[in-house]
């Protein structure tokens, strides 16, 4: 099952989210929240950020680029499971990599929901659009 839509929730006084209702079965189990790239949010189910763990250290510690993407991906993962009204808490230091304050925009990115500071995600989104329309330019037959 993959994560799709677009919310625009409110982060509460305390730094919590509340899940869009739509992804809160897939996260009920656990889940983690990481910094992503773009300086969004990742939340992943925690089963599919285990998964991503392993393919992680198949890169391999020798590697710089495996080094640095674990490092990346591990040094910010915070553990959670939604409480009973499907909210998630946000550390302080997660909100600060993002630039959240109050107005969120979460997305469903197929395999984990991303969670943007509301301007971020326009300049992304529109730069995004531009390349998307030009994907059946760079298609190739098979």
């Amino acid at each position: 099952m993959f994560f799709m839509g677009t919310y625009t929730p409110k982060l509460d006084d305390k730094g919590r989210l509340i899940l869009p209702a739509k992804f809160r079965e897939q996260l009920a189990e656990g889940l983690v929240v990481t910094q992503g790239q773009e300086k969004c949010l990742d939340v992943w189910p925690e089963s599919d950020f285990m998964a991503e763990a392993e393919r992680a250290k198949t890169r391999g510690m020798t590697s710089k680029t495996g080094r640095d993407y674990a490092r990346m991906l591990f040094a910010s993962a915070e553990q959670g499971v939604p409480d009973k009204q499907g909210r998630i808490s946000l550390t302080p230091s997660l909100r600060e990599y993002a630039a959240l304050t109050r107005d969120v925009v979460v997305i469903g990115a197929m395999d984990r929901v991303e969670i943007w500071e509301p301007t971020r995600w326009r300049e992304y989104s529109a730069s995004a659009q531009e390349k998307f329309a030009e994907l059946d330019e760079e298609r190739t037959t098979d």
